[in-house]
């Protein structure tokens, strides 16, 4: 059963990644036409290839649309990781200058007040001394996806991981920064 099993992944992952190369030309003027830049269409051809490489999968009923659905949803986390960046930095951007984010160009005096200043900086201490406590797996996850803005499957794809690991790694982080903070 062991060998029937592995020889069956094989053919799955050898059929996926035969329908990925005969219709590579049509996937990638799919993507290219969704994103707008052929450059990322052949990043994204490049994930469903990492995906299907990796992926635990039984039969496909139809190969093609699963391969498009795949990429479809790593679209779907490009546009979003965009959208999470973009409003980082122009968020970042209107602390640094002191810009009122309601008002374009407009500068208001926005400063915390003395107190206010002294408790940030006491939880920042806080969190970072608790962040510092999380167990060494959660620390590498939450570090990744919280502050440097990785997605999920950014994550599980630079530490070879999966995805469910990913979450659960910081579930675990953030249960125990709950905690370290209460």
């Amino acid at each position: 059963m062991g060998r029937r099993a592995v020889s069956e992944e094989s053919q799955q992952l050898s059929g996926l990644t035969s329908v990925l190369a005969a219709n590579r030309p049509q996937l990638l003027r799919f993507f290219t036409a969704r994103t707008g830049d052929a450059g990322e269409a052949e990043d994204v051809l490049q994930e469903i290839w990492l995906h299907i490489s990796r992926a635990e999968s039984g039969p496909i009923a139809s190969p093609l649309a699963y391969l498009h659905r795949v990429g479809m949803n790593i679209v779907l986390d490009r546009v979003r990781e965009r959208r999470r960046r973009t409003k980082r930095e122009s968020d970042w951007i209107a602390v640094e200058h002191d810009v009122d984010p309601a008002g374009p160009g407009e500068v208001s005096d926005q400063s915390p007040s003395p107190l206010a200043v002294l408790e940030g900086r006491d939880r920042l201490r806080r969190l970072a001394e608790a962040i510092g406590q999380l167990p060494p797996g959660a620390a590498r996850v939450f570090k990744r996806h919280k502050l440097d803005g990785l997605s999920h499957g950014e994550v599980a794809a630079e530490l070879g991981i999966s995805r469910s690991a990913v979450e659960k790694h910081i579930a675990v982080a953030l249960r125990h920064l709950r905690e370290l903070m209460a």
